[in-house]
């Protein structure tokens, strides 16, 4: 898992342990990570980041995360 997940993670907040452990939601709702294509978490955790997309969840877990950590994440993501 790239350290990026770790430093991504502020205080008092934590990512559901079996998406972070599994790749794998554990909701419906919510997509898989492992195999998604490179494109879609650049494109969802720069829009977490920047604001367009709205979620309280992920959005203050996606602001301070740089372009290169999300190019990381997604390179790890879709290469599961």
């Amino acid at each position: 898992m790239p350290r990026v997940m770790l430093r991504a993670v502020k205080p008092g907040l934590q990512c559901v342990p079996p998406v972070t452990a599994l790749k794998v939601s554990a909701n419906v709702l919510w997509p898989n990570l492992a195999g998604q294509k490179f494109a879609y978490p650049v494109k969802q955790l720069k829009a977490l980041r920047d604001g367009t997309r709205k979620d309280p969840m992920m959005a203050p877990m996606a602001a301070g995360l740089s372009d290169e950590d999300i190019n990381n994440l997604a390179a790890y993501f879709s290469g599961l």
